[in-house]
């Protein structure tokens, strides 16, 4: 740590949490007139809408304003499906997508991971985003896809436009939402596009990689047409990799806002996955899941009308003192850990074992590497829109080799 290294208050990603804190204070299940949702806060009821997707459904497209391209992009999104057409998709998904295929990239990430520290062995001071943070999960994915791995800075770009929440306040509202769908249009037109291309060309040629699996996968006699896997592919491209560059930023920075907490992890290194765990739990980074009311429903004493919006508050869940001992305290040892960051149900993250994977492989070569990292000032941070997504866009850290 330098002498002069600046502490400032309470930065984006802590102030977020106060706001989770006010919201339970105000009642698990409440109205907001002012964005006309419903916000739901404490852990048993944002569980229970999660499991129950009859009554809770995914398909927000009635309550969404309507954009052709976008449209067009996501009907092989099943994030925003329900039974039975879900459950057809994720089987066809799951059949290419397996425990073994994540199981078997470890060497790779490892390999990844090494080359791009290499490319700052010589910096005392390098940005982590840049240099491992988003490169890393991109190639990553990209690889699997069979995509060709070095247009990564096409697919930032993508990423930057579509997650960036440059056109939305704090609370966006509906008239937001419009303009940051018509803003975005031209960058959704491009991926489709771009995938497109990419799967006829798969199933001209099919090889080995995740996309000429997911052509080959069937249920019943079923397969994905061209236009369905559009949406998955970008879906795994673009949102895939965002959650691990988030969650590694996040770890780095909590573990720096919280003294001691790098000494005990490099004493015992099996406390990196319990300490992954953590930090999802502690900034989960899309901590918000919409869901549209599918037949009237009592939740939380109040009665939700047929095409209301609920929102359900991961961020404020993970943090609900009823579930969590000492819940607003950051704890590396914390186990069980039963988060809601990756959702729950049928809509569980397919991709939590990648991102689970990709951070325990990277920050365990961060502290082989370095024998401290730290940032040195908060000030030269910037931040993704919390409304959008939890984390960083730029984190300066500055390092001591072993």
């Amino acid at each position: 740590m330098t002498a002069d290294r600046l502490v400032v208050p309470p930065m984006p990603l802590e102030e977020v949490p106060e706001r989770w804190r006010a919201l339970r204070a105000a009642g698990p299940v409440r109205y907001e007139e002012s964005l006309g949702v419903w916000q739901v806060v404490d852990y048993e009821n944002v569980a229970a809408v999660l499991a129950d997707p009859a009554t809770f459904s995914s398909d927000l497209s009635s309550l969404a304003p309507t954009q052709e391209d976008f449209d067009t992009f996501t009907q092989g999104n099943f994030v925003g499906m329900d039974p039975p057409e879900h459950r057809r998709l994720r089987t066809l998904v799951s059949q290419a997508f397996t425990p073994r295929v994540v199981a078997g990239l470890g060497p790779r990430i490892e390999a990844l991971c090494a080359r791009l520290l290499a490319e700052v062995a010589d910096r005392d001071r390098f940005d982590l985003v840049e240099s491992l943070a988003y490169p890393l999960p991109i190639i990553v994915i990209a690889e699997l896809l069979g995509i060709p791995a070095e247009e990564h800075l096409l697919f930032q770009e993508w990423a930057s436009v579509l997650f960036s929440g440059d056109q939305l306040g704090e609370a966006p509202d509906a008239a937001d939402l419009e303009r940051a769908l018509e803003a975005i249009a031209p960058t959704i037109r491009e991926m489709n596009g771009y995938m497109l291309q990419h799967i006829r060309e798969r199933r001209a040629h099919p090889g080995e990689d995740l996309t000429s699996k997911l052509i080959a996968a069937e249920v019943e006699g079923v397969h994905l047409e061209d236009q369905q896997m559009v949406g998955f592919v970008a879906l795994l491209l673009v949102a895939g990799h965002v959650t691990t560059t988030a969650l590694l930023g996040n770890a780095v920075v909590t573990f720096d806002r919280h003294p001691g907490t790098d000494a005990a992890l490099r004493a015992d290194p099996g406390l990196l996955p319990t300490a992954i765990e953590e930090v999802l739990r502690w900034l989960p980074p899309f901590p918000e899941l919409g869901r549209r009311v599918a037949k009237p429903v009592v939740l939380g004493g109040h009665e939700l009308a047929v095409d209301t919006m609920v929102m359900t508050n991961l961020g404020a869940a993970n943090r609900d003192p009823s579930r969590f001992a000492a819940a607003d305290v950051f704890d590396v040892t914390r186990n069980p850990n039963p988060h809601l960051t990756f959702g729950h149900g049928i809509h569980f993250c397919f991709g939590a074992p990648l991102a689970r994977l990709e951070a325990r492989i990277a920050l365990r070569m961060l502290q082989e590497r370095f024998r401290s990292l730290v940032v040195p000032s908060y000030e030269d941070v910037t931040y993704q829109n919390p409304a959008v997504i939890l984390g960083v866009r730029r984190l300066p850290v500055e390092v001591v080799r072993q």
